[in-house]
């Protein structure tokens, strides 16, 4: 009666067969999956690490750019200091040099106006010097009249506008004995400073007011004279 039945193929070993090129294909697709994570996560860890590593070479750079930042700047302010003092330095400068020249403009006015008055003065000297010259020839003469007639010289005495009159022939008993005075002519009222032998004290007076109001030295001198021949006797 069994063999009577219908054979039934259910396909099982067709099932088998496919279900093991389904495995293989699984078994390779799980290989492959799990070999592309492992290089996907073995790509990552590398761009990690050069991304760390990116990131501490940009740090470094970064410190290397503020540290030379930080020395420009500070050599920028330096430079600003010294830039600042050098500009102090210059108006310095300039301010002695402006002062030098001002300084060197006023002595060189000076200067001209010195050499000018010593030009005017010597002018006048020479003029002066003429004036005495001509009067020297004039008063020759009369000076050389004076000094013979009233045994007289004069002399100086190492100051400016004093004159010492020397007197001879006025001591009757010793005509070698010599008698004098000094006259000094440096203010506009002339006056008689020294006396030797002492004379009279209004006597003088009296002469130098004539001679102030005068100006008649030949008639003062002979009046000291006189005064003098008097006190000796």
């Amino acid at each position: 009666m069994a063999d009577s039945l219908p054979s039934i193929n259910f396909g099982f070993d067709d099932l088998r067969d496919r279900m093991a090129r389904f495995t293989e294909k699984f078994d390779s697709f799980i290989a492959t999956g799990r070999r592309q994570v492992l290089e996907e996560r073995n790509r990552f860890r590398i761009n990690v690490a050069e991304l760390q590593e990116d990131q501490r070479l940009r740090k470094k750079e970064i410190e290397s750019l503020a540290q030379k930042s930080s020395s420009h700047a500070q050599a920028v302010e330096k430079e600003t200091a010294e830039t600042a003092e050098m500009h102090a330095a210059i108006a310095s400068i300039t301010q002695q040099r402006d002062a030098r020249a001002q300084h060197r403009d006023r002595i060189r006015s000076e200067i001209a106006s010195v050499r000018k008055q010593v030009a005017q003065r010597v002018t006048v000297q020479q003029e002066y010097a003429k004036e005495l010259d001509a009067h020297a020839q004039l008063n020759g003469p009369e000076l050389e009249f004076w000094q013979s007639y009233l045994g007289m010289r004069i002399e100086g005495v190492g100051m400016a506008d004093r004159l010492k009159f020397v007197f001879t022939c006025v001591d009757e008993r010793n005509w070698e004995r010599e008698a004098w005075f000094e006259l000094d002519m440096g203010r506009s009222d002339y006056q008689v400073v020294n006396v030797k032998p002492k004379v009279e004290t209004e006597g003088v007076e009296r002469c130098l007011v004539r001679l102030n109001e005068s100006r008649d030295l030949g008639q003062f001198l002979k009046a000291m004279r006189g005064l003098i021949v008097a006190a000796t006797k």
